[in-house]
């Protein structure tokens, strides 16, 4: 006597169409056009006690494709939709960032932002003895 398993084929296709759709968003992720992270992007930091300057290789990319906004103690860099190279990254500083005397400049595909610290307010007043 031969046993052979006798496999009903409905009881698989649910299985199969599970199998199939985790392929299909992985494909779809997978394929899908990115923004480039931070962690792609190497970024070179140094500090001293008036100023942060931050470097970022951009190549590809112009002045007019790139946006930098500044909030307190966090600079973000974001390409433009249109560009060619998607490009989106945010870092948090040390210290406040005073925007007005900051600068950004790109030459080469180089991304350069120096960025003023503000300095600490002193929280001691002195008062004149009349």
């Amino acid at each position: 006597m031969i046993f052979a398993p006798v496999i009903r084929h409905s009881a698989y296709l649910p299985g199969l169409r599970v199998t199939d759709r985790h392929l299909e968003r992985f494909l779809g992720q997978a394929l899908q056009k990115a923004p480039a992270r931070a962690a792609e992007i190497p970024a070179r930091f140094e500090q001293d006690e008036q100023h942060c300057t931050l470097q970022l290789d951009v190549p590809g990319l112009s002045r007019e494709q790139l946006q930098i906004e500044l909030t307190h103690n966090t600079v973000r860099i974001s390409s433009v939709a249109d560009a060619p190279r998607q490009y989106q990254a945010a870092y948090e500083l040390p210290q406040d960032i005073e925007a007005s005397q900051s600068r950004a400049r790109l030459e080469n595909g180089v991304l350069s932002i120096t960025l003023a610290k503000k300095a600490p307010l002193d929280p001691v007043t002195r008062l004149t003895i009349e």
